[in-house]
């Protein structure tokens, strides 16, 4: 599970990372992080795609969402017993068939 979450996050962090350089312009030097670079890379693959380059970015932010939400949702799926366990010791466990609730009580209690 550790490797699966690093195999996601490392690519995102770098596309992530790279863009909000590329996209200020803060290049420290490097010709992959200027902004002419960044134009080129979303014009090329805006003639590859057949889109205009201004729509990719959110294209790419919404792929990012949903792969997240799976993510996530595998991690919940293989997760689930520990939380449940979290979930009744933070909520209280649920009331049994065996435990009357109080309102049964009550009724019970004044009936004549």
């Amino acid at each position: 599970m550790k490797w699966f979450l690093i195999l996601w996050a490392c690519p995102v962090m770098l596309l992530a990372g790279w863009y909000g350089l590329s996209y200020y312009d803060m290049s420290f030097g490097f010709f992959m992080l200027t902004r002419q670079t960044h134009d080129l890379v979303f014009q090329i693959y805006g003639n590859v795609l057949g889109i205009p380059p201004e729509s990719i970015p959110p294209l790419v932010a919404r792929a990012i969402i949903v792969d997240s939400f799976i993510v996530l949702g595998i991690i919940a799926y293989r997760k689930r017993r520990e939380l449940a366990a979290w979930y009744r010791r933070r909520f209280g466990a649920a009331q049994s068939a065996e435990a009357p609730s109080l309102a049964s009580d009550a009724s019970l209690s004044s009936a004549p």
